[in-house]
């Protein structure tokens, strides 16, 4: 935390209003810091240390947001886009004033476990090609996926752009023969994160990707309780499993 920040700055991100009706409040004297009525809503303070009230009310400052969301198809991992909606698009007001972000992406037509947050420490770590952050990923694949394809992907497979992708992990859950036409159910974790890869990777083996759902990432669960578009805050047991991963 910085040991100092902007007065409308905290309010806003505790959830007292917009910059500008901040700025009204403080002219109204309605916000004291250390016991005073201030008038400058831009004046620096110590949240780990002023006593901040509002009508009384004690202001309880947070810098950092983290958010699992059971992101749904039709949505876009990204903070703004011109033709899609966003995931952010999905949050309540209250978190509007904390610049949150996607760590990393999904697919628009994938949906799954998706980590939003303003911690730009925590996101680089965990998307760090070098820490190698596993993901776990359930896949229904059209094609009968088999025993060649695990062995074929515990090597590494070629993408269409010549790269060659870390080992992964296949485990097939069910997979009928290719006369039944029905799909083949696989779980698959990847140590790497390249664009539409699960996709990619099935389709140099001859398979078709038709359903996608992100399980995890590090020791990070989907909480399916969570409906698709439905998020809540981490735990504190889940923070601390993130920050060791």
């Amino acid at each position: 935390m910085k040991v100092t920040e902007r007065l409308d700055k905290i309010l806003a991100h505790a959830g007292f209003g917009t910059r500008r009706e901040i700025k009204e409040q403080v002219k109204r004297g309605q916000v004291t810091v250390n016991g005073k009525i201030v008038k400058d809503s831009g004046l620096q303070v110590k949240p780990a240390l002023d006593s901040i009230l509002v009508d009384g009310e004690r202001v309880e400052y947070r810098e950092h947001v983290y958010l699992m969301l059971h992101k749904p198809p039709g949505y876009v991992s990204a903070t703004e886009d011109t033709r899609d909606r966003t995931v952010l698009e999905l949050l309540g007001e209250e978190y509007a004033h904390f610049d949150l972000f996607p760590v990393g992406r999904l697919d628009k037509d994938t949906e799954g476990l998706l980590l939003l947050t303003n911690d730009g420490k925590l996101a680089h770590q965990l998307l760090s090609p070098r820490k190698h952050v596993p993901k776990l990923y359930y896949a229904e694949v059209s094609g009968f996926v088999t025993e060649e394809d695990r062995v074929a992907f515990q090597q590494g497979v070629e993408l269409d752009d010549g790269y060659r992708t870390l080992p992964a992990e296949l485990i097939i859950e069910q997979a009928e023969q290719p006369e039944s036409g029905k799909l083949s159910r696989i779980r698959l974790t990847l140590h790497e994160g390249k664009f539409h890869q699960v996709k990619r990777m099935f389709q140099s083996v001859g398979k078709k990707v038709v359903y996608l759902k992100r399980l995890s990432m590090g020791s990070l669960e989907l909480d399916e309780s969570l409906k698709p578009g439905e998020y809540r805050e981490l735990t504190e047991l889940e923070m601390e499993g993130l920050r060791t991963s």
